[in-house]
């Protein structure tokens, strides 16, 4: 059973602006829905204000987020994968090969839950100080919405660019705001990230689940690094403490950060909770077993799973990035093995083998040979047999910022700041795991003695390290405005594909676009 999980139904903050219609008569039009309790009068306690914040949560956690499109988001618009075969839906197809239409149902989910994020975290930093009866979880409400409010405007700049800002509740058409550049978009983020660290607490040992100043500050890092800021980046990710109770640091074994049994450890700073529901449902939002107080899984484990729908797979390039005595390295890095399933791999408890016929689908091809490959991260089937990991709602915790990234964002930012010996020491402390123990750097194939050189360490580092972690496309962007890559990631880009575009329904219902 999952501990002090926070509570995720779809909460009801559509009280706070439903005004509707209730009758055809005329005189009627106007007036307010008597069923529906205006947020002036409800929203005056804490108890009520930590019920909208918990619906900014519910939003994140959900399947048009988190628990499944986000991620698809993400993957699909980078190399970490490619796709499993003709399993793949139509609408995540047009994405991996960058023709994304306005309406493709991908994107527009992505997009709407981001501002319903933002529309709930409103609600929460509007009512706040209506409520008088407890200012320590008042605050501690209002730093909350304020991260994840700062996070949905971080996802909206890194992927679709220029885009609207709120940062009130809307009420009315008139409230429709028009795009902001980017840098407004980011510099809203940055914001809302500064105060949510100032007003949020450390992390705790029973209050799971929640952001805390350390995520903050680690969101806040991963903004200003978009944005060139890589001094003040530093400085955020100096403020995450690495000793003490609160403190951080990685784990000896690199698979506690992907696997159930190992949740909320050392190295996580911030992940969302998932739990079991005891069967094969997902919680799609609607239906037998969903609903508010349903509990919510991700799906994760069926669409990439081997032996489940295996609808992407790590991308060759990706493959072929770990360093292997194959091509010449002193040791092949065992965080292939940790994040990659492949054919011949044991699974449910090292008691099954994986075959060819357990996956559906594209073979990939590693070192020049064709075999069948998978991702490991976040499956379930490493304790799980067959007929019940293949299409098993994940219970899974996606962690979202481990403090492994954190290393990484440092090593980036001392680079940049041209202190190339810091860079490099961080890159080693991951190599130093106890579970990894790969050579430090130098080494044959990475040298580290210019410049090019320590940005090629820093990139392979990231990859191996955080593959398939939904951080490789924002990386790209940053990346290939600075011409770190010798030859272009993505097959499909052009500058007119950077960015995602605006959802076509969005134009059309706002005027101010």
């Amino acid at each position: 059973m999952k501990r002090n999980k926070i509570y995720m139904g779809i909460l009801a903050t559509g009280i706070a602006t439903a005004l509707i219609a209730i009758s055809c008569n005329k005189q009627q039009l106007n007036k307010d829905n008597p069923n529906s309790v205006a947020s002036e009068n409800y929203f005056n306690t804490s108890s009520q204000l930590i019920e909208a914040t918990n619906a900014v949560y519910s939003t994140w956690h959900a399947s048009n987020l988190v628990a499944r499109e986000w991620f698809f988001l993400h993957d699909l618009r980078s190399d970490d994968v490619t796709t499993g075969g003709s399993q793949l839906e139509a609408p995540r197809n047009q994405i991996l090969l960058g023709v994304v239409d306005p309406a493709n149902p991908v994107m527009n989910a992505v997009w709407n839950s981001l501002y319903a994020v933002i529309h709930r975290a409103c609600t929460v930093t509007d009512n706040a100080p209506n409520v008088k009866d407890n200012a320590a979880l008042v605050s501690r409400s209002v730093g909350e919405a304020l991260f994840l409010r700062g996070w949905a405007y971080y996802e909206l700049g890194s992927q679709w660019g220029s885009v609207p800002i709120y940062t009130t509740t809307v009420k009315t058409p008139n409230d429709y705001q028009p795009k902001s550049p980017q840098a407004a978009v980011f510099a809203q983020a940055v914001k809302d990230l500064q105060a949510a660290a100032a007003a949020l607490p450390a992390k705790s040992a029973t209050d799971l689940g929640r952001a805390t100043n350390a995520a903050a500050y680690a969101m806040l890092a991963r903004v200003l690094m978009q944005t060139g800021d890589y001094a003040g980046a530093k400085t955020a990710l100096l403020n995450i403490p690495t000793s003490g109770t609160n403190g951080y640091a990685l784990t000896d074994r690199y698979l506690d950060n992907f696997e159930e049994e190992t949740e909320f450890n050392k190295e996580s700073i911030f992940e969302m909770i998932y739990a079991d529901k005891g069967d094969n449902n997902f919680n799609w939002g609607s239906g037998v077993g969903d609903g508010p107080s349903a509990d919510q899984t991700t799906v994760r484990n069926q669409e990439y799973n081997p032996i489940g729908w295996r609808n992407l797979i790590p991308s060759d390039k990706v493959l072929n990035e770990y360093e292997s005595t194959i091509t010449g390295a002193a040791k092949t890095d065992p965080r292939y093995g940790y994040s990659i399933y492949q054919t011949g791999d044991a699974f449910d408890n090292n008691t099954t083998t994986l075959v060819d016929a357990d996956q559906n689908g594209n073979s990939s091809t590693v070192h020049g040979v064709k075999i069948k490959t998978g991702w490991r991260k976040f499956q379930l089937i490493y304790k799980e047999d067959r007929p019940t990991a293949s299409f098993h709602p994940g219970s899974n915790n996606q962690r979202i910022l481990r403090y492994a990234e954190v290393l990484l964002m440092l090593a980036e930012c001392e680079f940049e700041l041209n202190n190339y010996g810091p860079a490099v020491a961080y890159l080693n402390q991951l190599r130093a795991r106890a579970s990894v123990a790969m050579p430090a750097y130098p080494t044959a194939q990475y040298p580290v003695t210019s410049k090019a050189d320590v940005i090629k360490a820093i990139i392979h580092e990231k990859t191996v390290e955080m593959a398939d972690e939904e951080v490789r496309n924002v990386d790209i962007i940053r990346w290939r405005k600075k011409g770190y890559f010798t030859t272009e990631p993505l097959s499909w880009y052009t500058a007119a594909k950077e960015y995602l575009p605006i959802p076509q329904a969005e134009i059309d219902n706002n005027p101010k676009l």
